[in-house]
């Protein structure tokens, strides 16, 4: 078998980011994201063993639901993001209840309805037995002339998008035999009078919108929309339910707005990233859900609690704001004995007054910037915020780590916008990990998105001491120094203290700086009796710790004039 190599370029700080052409015609072979020619017996193989085996997923006599789609589906031929780039395909399990249905992804990248009908669709249509679901999500790679080298747009007897039912013969220039070319709307009626023949349920799916605005920059481009009524069209003539993913996942994006929307897609403005694919796996749930179309009703039945966002304001009190607090073990900790480590987040409830707000601990130890959004963590809070409520981010602790080994935690380091695709070495994964300023940033404007305030915080100081001039000025909080004296580490000229401060200000938020603050109240003390002030080690507070740089938080607020110090005891 052929091989190609497809390099992706590094993205990294101070570099301009690099995007390779999603496809590239060299002679009469084109070439896919991973470097394989669509749909020959090279690329065929390599697909055959990404895709599982049509049928094979079954669990005793359960229903299967076949996604059959292009690379919105199933990026490239692997589909497995070595190129930073997901399918919606890929997520749309996890909002059913897979021991009730199982989901197979049987798209792949590079397919129209013509040659995924004409090459991939016998052997599924053949694992369909009754009682099975089949989401159709086709029409991305319907263009072009029919008898190029691509061979794959459907037949277009006006010149445009066509649900007539009408055909041509034609010479295939990459199978070299005749073939009869059908519109659009016929392939689409083959696919659901074959799924019907074998007593399967067909679900038509509009397209996933692009990344393209209208002249107003707030609209999301509607330039798919042929194939929108083509799609309703088919589906009011065959009784199928429509699903009109193009619309609830624009609408998100409009919402979003440029800077948001731009990360949901990778390397070109069409393919998703997790992101992308993440949120169009959840629009394509919440449309199912939403459908009052009775050959819904089952398959609904069949799914689970994700398709509800989950959130953490359940201590909600109605008309006072919240105060989310997003951070790692310094900010949550064991918060038990009375001896052990403590979060500040714990003594929120010292500084912050309950008569004028609900303060909201939502850090979890042990997790930087990027493990608190793989987890859902920070998704659960941006699901909870309403107008006027406050977020604290801070974090740091964690972020300069491994990425790709040890916990795989780390992020790139430094402030920009940056990002590259690693491959995860604890489950053979691939995953695009962004920079430190990025995760910070995109906190930042997801908080003002829902009406929030959000505020930055340094990270909390640690444990470690020196001696002499040089050691502690800083670029926010000089101390007056004398030699022989020991003052406690001060990080302000490198890493995630400075770049907090620069993000918050690029973003033109709020920025309290509890790293100089804390310090400046444990030099007073002296490094004997700050040790009182940590537990277990040189980052991990005591209770008396978590006390201190809650008031630090409280201190610096004030110092600021922040809207957030007027919710303070």
């Amino acid at each position: 078998m052929k091989k190609y190599l497809f390099f992706i370029a590094l993205q990294l700080c101070g570099l301009s980011s690099f995007a390779q052409d999603n496809k590239k015609e060299q002679g009469e072979i084109w070439l896919d994201i991973n470097g394989v020619r669509d749909l020959t017996a090279d690329s065929l193989e390599i697909a055959n063993q990404a895709r599982p085996v049509p049928g094979s997923s079954r669990k005793g006599n359960n229903p299967v639901l076949f996604l059959v789609g292009n690379s919105t589906m199933r990026t490239g031929t692997r589909g497995n993001g070595d190129n930073g780039q997901w399918g919606w395909g890929f997520y749309a399990h996890e909002y059913f209840d897979e021991s009730k249905i199982t989901v197979e992804n049987q798209a792949l990248g590079g397919t129209s309805p013509r040659t995924f009908y004409n090459t991939l669709w016998a052997p599924i249509r053949d694992a369909i037995k009754p009682g099975d679901y089949v989401f159709l999500e086709l029409g991305h790679n319907d263009n072009g002339p029919i008898d190029s080298i691509r061979a794959r747009s459907s037949y277009r007897p006006d010149g445009k998008l066509s649900i007539k039912n009408d055909s041509v013969s034609i010479f295939n220039k990459v199978t070299k035999q005749q073939e009869t070319v059908y519109t659009f709307g016929d392939y689409t009626r083959m696919f659901i009078n074959d799924v019907r023949a074998k007593g399967g349920v067909p679900v038509l799916f509009t397209l996933t919108p692009r990344n393209a605005y209208e002249e107003d920059g707030k609209t999301i481009q509607r330039k798919l929309s042929d194939f929108t009524p083509a799609i309703f069209a088919i589906g009011k003539e065959m009784c199928v339910p429509v699903i009109d993913l193009n619309d609830i996942s624009a609408k998100k994006l409009e919402a979003y707005g440029p800077w948001k929307t731009d990360y949901h897609f990778y390397l070109d403005k069409i393919h998703s990233s997790a992101f992308g694919a993440m949120m169009n796996a959840r629009s394509a749930a919440e449309g199912v859900a939403a459908s009052n179309d009775p050959q819904l009703v089952r398959i609904k039945s069949f799914m689970n609690g994700n398709v509800v966002p989950k959130r953490c304001d359940q201590n909600r009190k109605e008309g006072l704001p919240m105060v989310f607090l997003c951070g790692d073990s310094t900010g949550k900790n064991a918060d038990k004995e009375l001896d052990g480590m403590w979060g500040w987040g714990s003594q929120g409830y010292t500084v912050f007054d309950e008569k004028k707000c609900v303060f909201q601990n939502q850090a979890k130890a042990g997790r930087s910037t990027r493990t608190y959004l793989e987890e859902g963590r920070w998704e659960e809070v941006y699901n909870s915020l309403m107008p006027g409520d406050v977020v604290l981010i801070q974090f740091g602790h964690n972020d300069i780590g491994g990425i790709d080994k040890d916990k795989e935690r780390g992020v790139i380091a430094c402030k920009e916008d940056s990002s590259h695709v690693y491959h995860m070495k604890s489950n053979g994964k691939n995953k695009v990990i962004y920079s430190f300023g990025w995760y910070i940033k995109k906190m930042i404007k997801d908080a003002q998105e829902k009406g929030a305030i959000p505020i930055v915080l340094s990270f909390t100081p640690r444990n470690e001491w020196h001696e002499g001039k040089g050691n502690v000025k800083g670029e926010f909080y000089p101390v007056e120094e004398k030699v022989g004296k020991q003052y406690i580490e001060r990080r302000n000229d490198r890493y995630i203290p400075l770049w907090d401060k620069q993000v918050a200000e690029e973003c033109g938020v709020e920025f309290v700086d509890v790293h100089n603050i804390t310090a400046d109240a444990l030099d007073k003390l002296g490094k004997e009796k700050a040790a009182a002030y940590f537990n277990h080690d040189h980052t991990h507070t005591s209770l008396k710790g978590a006390q201190l740089n809650a008031k630090s938080c409280a201190k610096g607020l004030k110092a600021i004039k922040s809207p957030a110090a007027k919710l303070l005891k």
